[in-house]
């Protein structure tokens, strides 16, 4: 139960998260370092496959994929949180610079909780 809970909130998580790229862009076009290319196609793209992969997370036939995915756009924006932590401030947010730089090793929460809910599988059960 506690792994069917868990993949329900990564899912919502991602999806509301995704969804936001889309409701305010320019915050998540700041994050961008300056020397990646078009950054509001990037954005646009992270906040599609947050959305496609969060779905992907509770449909059992695309899990493994969605999991996957979710892995590598998890590594593939490390670069933009660490930008922002490097700058020390998010556009639009009031967080400490403290906070900024606490929000890396969430990538890696967020990398073992996909994993979790995603790739392995268990023993006991098929869900």
């Amino acid at each position: 139960m506690p792994k069917i809970v868990s993949r329900w909130v990564l899912a919502l998580f991602f999806v509301l998260a995704g969804a936001n790229h889309f409701r305010v862009p320019e915050l998540y076009v700041a994050m961008i370092p300056p020397s990646f290319p078009r950054p509001e196609v990037l954005s646009a793209l992270a906040g599609t496959f947050e959305i496609l992969g969060g779905i992907g997370l509770l449909v059992a036939g695309a899990r493994r994929f969605a999991g996957w995915g979710l892995i590598a756009l998890l590594v593939a924006v490390f670069p933009a949180n660490l930008h922002v932590a490097r700058m020390g401030h998010m556009e639009g947010f009031d967080f400490s610079a403290t906070v900024l730089w606490l929000r890396l090793p969430l990538q890696a929460v967020l990398i073992a909780g996909v994993a979790w809910v995603a790739l392995i599988r268990d023993r006991s059960l098929r869900i």
